[in-house]
């Protein structure tokens, strides 16, 4: 996971259209990503989460999945040392420096993971975890998805794709998605059928997720945000059922 940009222009979202930006729907957003990525729709039990789950990124933790691999830990520790000197998660800052990048552990082993799980205790760390989110993920996917027009699930594929391939400069990067479903069809914003233009993206999600073997199982597209958009359901309206890695879930 990079860091993320977003492209701002004006939305055609209509005023009345569900949106992403409305605490409700924000959390039903955070409960389908977390479906996905801690096999549980309660997102805030993972702020303790971390583990290195072999996909070249090193240790992936938190409620979003920030890596120590790609950028993202680093920047949500020194947001941490920012408000709160002295945390416990601080003298690991020169070895997150380092292992940048990298899938290496040297310098946070053996003691990160239970300092990661102890800061988790603590409402600062809390906060900055949910603003770092906000500031690298959401709030740039769901600009982009204004812009482009789209509604609330529009909103939400652009999140998860962030939140899975980031916005570097790599070929799967949410940008080059974008760019690659740009050449299939236009968005609502420069004229474009709304669920053309979501199939073409979430078509170039599907090539993206599979150049990498650890994203190889597409179905948090296919079984979840592929399933509403037939059912036109654009402003992900509740109940919510789809599966995801073989797992069910619902949201009432």
């Amino acid at each position: 996971m990079l860091t993320c940009a977003a492209l701002i222009t004006t939305t055609a979202t209509t005023a009345s259209a569900a949106d992403l930006n409305d605490p409700r729907m924000k959390d039903i957003a955070m409960q389908i990503v977390s479906s996905a990525e801690n096999s549980s729709l309660d997102w805030r039990g993972q702020f303790g989460y971390i583990e290195d789950i072999k996909d070249g990124r090193g240790y992936t933790a938190g409620i979003i999945g920030f890596c120590s691999g790609t950028g993202d830990m680093l920047d949500l520790v020194e947001r941490y040392k920012q408000r709160k000197p002295g945390n416990v998660l601080e003298k690991y800052l020169p070895a997150l420096r380092k292992v940048n990048g990298t899938s290496s552990h040297a310098g946070l082993d053996p003691n990160y993971t239970k300092d990661w799980k102890t800061a988790a205790k603590d409402s600062v760390f809390k906060a900055a975890q949910e603003s770092e989110r906000d500031r690298v993920y959401f709030n740039p996917a769901v600009k982009q998805a204004r812009a482009d027009g789209v509604r609330a699930l529009g909103q939400f594929a652009y999140y998860d794709s962030i939140v899975v391939h980031g916005d570097g400069g790599d070929k799967t990067s949410f940008s080059n998605i974008r760019k690659r479903a740009l050449g299939k069809a236009k968005p609502p914003s420069q004229g474009g059928d709304e669920k053309t233009w979501l199939n073409a993206f979430m078509d170039a999600r599907v090539w993206a997720m599979k150049q990498e073997a650890a994203h190889e199982d597409v179905s948090r597209i296919e079984t979840a945000q592929r399933v509403w958009l037939k059912a036109g359901n654009f402003d992900l309206k509740t109940p919510l059922r789809w599966k995801v890695y073989g797992d069910s879930f619902e949201i009432k």
